[in-house]
Protein backbone atom coordinates (compact mmCIF):
# COMPACT_ATOMS: atom_id res chain seq x y z
CA UNK A 1 0.00 0.00 0.00
CA UNK A 2 1.23 3.57 -0.91
CA UNK A 3 2.50 5.18 2.28
CA UNK A 4 0.03 8.61 1.89
CA UNK A 5 -0.43 11.72 5.04
CA UNK A 6 -1.83 14.70 3.41
CA UNK A 7 -5.99 14.58 3.64
CA UNK A 8 -5.98 11.77 5.38
CA UNK A 9 -9.29 10.11 7.48
CA UNK A 10 -9.85 9.08 10.37
CA UNK A 11 -9.43 5.22 10.29
CA UNK A 12 -13.07 3.60 10.19
CA UNK A 13 -13.96 1.74 14.15
CA UNK A 14 -16.53 -0.40 15.39
CA UNK A 15 -16.35 -2.93 18.34
CA UNK A 16 -19.65 -4.94 19.39
CA UNK A 17 -19.71 -7.17 21.87
CA UNK A 18 -21.45 -10.76 20.36
CA UNK A 19 -23.22 -13.24 22.65
CA UNK A 20 -21.41 -16.17 21.21
CA UNK A 21 -18.23 -18.11 22.15
CA UNK A 22 -14.83 -16.78 20.30
CA UNK A 23 -14.69 -20.06 18.56
CA UNK A 24 -17.71 -19.43 16.72
CA UNK A 25 -17.26 -15.95 15.60
CA UNK A 26 -13.80 -16.84 14.01
CA UNK A 27 -15.12 -19.69 12.38
CA UNK A 28 -17.54 -16.93 10.62
CA UNK A 29 -14.80 -14.18 9.93
CA UNK A 30 -12.28 -17.14 9.23
CA UNK A 31 -13.76 -19.18 6.61
CA UNK A 32 -15.03 -18.26 2.79
CA UNK A 33 -18.48 -19.79 4.01
CA UNK A 34 -18.96 -17.86 6.74
CA UNK A 35 -17.87 -14.48 5.41
CA UNK A 36 -20.38 -15.37 2.82
CA UNK A 37 -23.05 -15.78 4.94
CA UNK A 38 -23.04 -12.16 6.34
CA UNK A 39 -20.22 -10.22 4.20
CA UNK A 40 -19.97 -11.33 0.62
CA UNK A 41 -18.96 -14.09 -1.38
CA UNK A 42 -15.52 -14.68 -1.78
CA UNK A 43 -12.73 -17.34 -2.27
CA UNK A 44 -11.10 -16.40 1.05
CA UNK A 45 -8.79 -19.00 2.52
CA UNK A 46 -7.46 -18.42 5.83
CA UNK A 47 -3.51 -18.32 4.78
CA UNK A 48 -1.01 -15.41 5.13
CA UNK A 49 -0.33 -14.45 1.28
CA UNK A 50 -3.60 -15.55 -0.39
CA UNK A 51 -5.39 -13.49 -2.65
CA UNK A 52 -8.70 -13.46 -2.69
CA UNK A 53 -11.22 -11.13 -3.53
CA UNK A 54 -15.26 -9.88 -2.30
CA UNK A 55 -17.63 -9.81 -4.81
CA UNK A 56 -20.95 -7.32 -4.17
CA UNK A 57 -23.45 -5.66 -6.60
CA UNK A 58 -21.61 -3.00 -9.11
CA UNK A 59 -22.24 0.72 -8.23
CA UNK A 60 -21.89 3.90 -10.44
CA UNK A 61 -17.98 3.36 -11.21
CA UNK A 62 -17.10 0.53 -9.41
CA UNK A 63 -17.00 -2.99 -10.70
CA UNK A 64 -18.12 -4.45 -7.48
CA UNK A 65 -15.11 -6.67 -6.85
CA UNK A 66 -12.31 -5.43 -3.87
CA UNK A 67 -9.37 -7.77 -4.43
CA UNK A 68 -7.98 -8.35 -1.03
CA UNK A 69 -4.49 -10.56 0.29
CA UNK A 70 -4.17 -11.65 3.91
CA UNK A 71 -1.75 -9.95 5.65
CA UNK A 72 -2.05 -11.21 9.17
CA UNK A 73 -3.81 -14.65 10.58
CA UNK A 74 -3.42 -15.31 14.46
CA UNK A 75 -6.21 -17.71 15.20
CA UNK A 76 -8.90 -17.07 17.20
CA UNK A 77 -7.94 -13.27 17.81
CA UNK A 78 -7.00 -11.39 14.70
CA UNK A 79 -7.10 -11.58 10.60
CA UNK A 80 -6.27 -8.60 8.38
CA UNK A 81 -6.44 -7.89 4.72
CA UNK A 82 -5.65 -5.54 2.45
CA UNK A 83 -9.05 -4.24 1.14
CA UNK A 84 -8.38 -2.93 -2.74
CA UNK A 85 -11.15 -1.92 -5.26
CA UNK A 86 -12.65 1.44 -6.28
CA UNK A 87 -9.77 2.95 -6.85
CA UNK A 88 -8.52 3.11 -3.26
CA UNK A 89 -5.74 0.77 -1.70
CA UNK A 90 -6.89 0.48 2.43
CA UNK A 91 -6.93 -2.26 5.19
CA UNK A 92 -9.44 -4.10 7.13
CA UNK A 93 -8.73 -6.19 10.59
CA UNK A 94 -10.87 -8.01 12.86
CA UNK A 95 -9.62 -8.41 16.15
CA UNK A 96 -11.66 -11.03 18.89
CA UNK A 97 -11.06 -10.96 22.50
CA UNK A 98 -13.51 -13.47 24.65
CA UNK A 99 -15.19 -12.22 27.48
CA UNK A 100 -16.81 -14.35 29.93
CA UNK A 101 -18.18 -16.72 27.15
CA UNK A 102 -18.84 -13.43 24.68
CA UNK A 103 -17.16 -12.09 22.21
CA UNK A 104 -15.56 -8.43 21.80
CA UNK A 105 -15.49 -7.77 18.03
CA UNK A 106 -13.25 -5.08 16.91
CA UNK A 107 -13.39 -3.95 13.25
CA UNK A 108 -10.92 -1.35 12.01
CA UNK A 109 -11.10 -0.11 8.16
CA UNK A 110 -8.05 2.16 7.58
CA UNK A 111 -6.76 4.02 4.98
CA UNK A 112 -9.23 6.98 3.80
CA UNK A 113 -8.58 10.13 2.17
CA UNK A 114 -10.39 13.04 1.71
CA UNK A 115 -11.28 12.22 -1.81
CA UNK A 116 -13.61 9.12 -0.38
CA UNK A 117 -15.39 10.90 2.29
CA UNK A 118 -18.93 10.13 1.21
CA UNK A 119 -17.95 6.50 0.89
CA UNK A 120 -15.80 6.86 4.07
CA UNK A 121 -19.27 8.10 5.90
CA UNK A 122 -21.46 5.63 4.07
CA UNK A 123 -19.41 2.50 5.08
CA UNK A 124 -19.06 3.61 8.59
CA UNK A 125 -22.78 3.14 8.68
CA UNK A 126 -22.47 0.08 7.05
CA UNK A 127 -20.20 -1.74 9.32
CA UNK A 128 -22.49 -0.80 11.96
CA UNK A 129 -25.15 -2.89 10.22
CA UNK A 130 -23.13 -5.28 8.67
CA UNK A 131 -21.49 -6.46 12.19
CA UNK A 132 -25.39 -6.39 13.66
CA UNK A 133 -26.43 -8.81 11.26
CA UNK A 134 -23.64 -10.84 11.85
CA UNK A 135 -24.33 -10.74 15.71
CA UNK A 136 -28.01 -11.50 14.85
CA UNK A 137 -26.84 -14.76 12.47
CA UNK A 138 -24.33 -16.09 15.42
CA UNK A 139 -27.00 -16.46 17.88
CA UNK A 140 -29.44 -19.19 18.90
CA UNK A 141 -32.36 -18.26 17.11
CA UNK A 142 -30.47 -17.73 14.18
CA UNK A 143 -32.00 -19.71 11.33
CA UNK A 144 -29.00 -22.23 11.12
CA UNK A 145 -27.33 -19.98 9.41
CA UNK A 146 -23.55 -19.57 11.42
CA UNK A 147 -24.51 -22.95 13.29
Amino acid sequence: MKERLHGKLPDIERTILMDAPIEKVWKAISTSEGLAVWFMPNDFLPVVGHEFTFISQPRGDWDGIVHCKVMELDPPTRLGFTWCGNNMEQYVSFELKELEGKTQFKLVHAGWFEEHGFIRDTMYDGWGYILEDLSKKLGDKNGGYLS
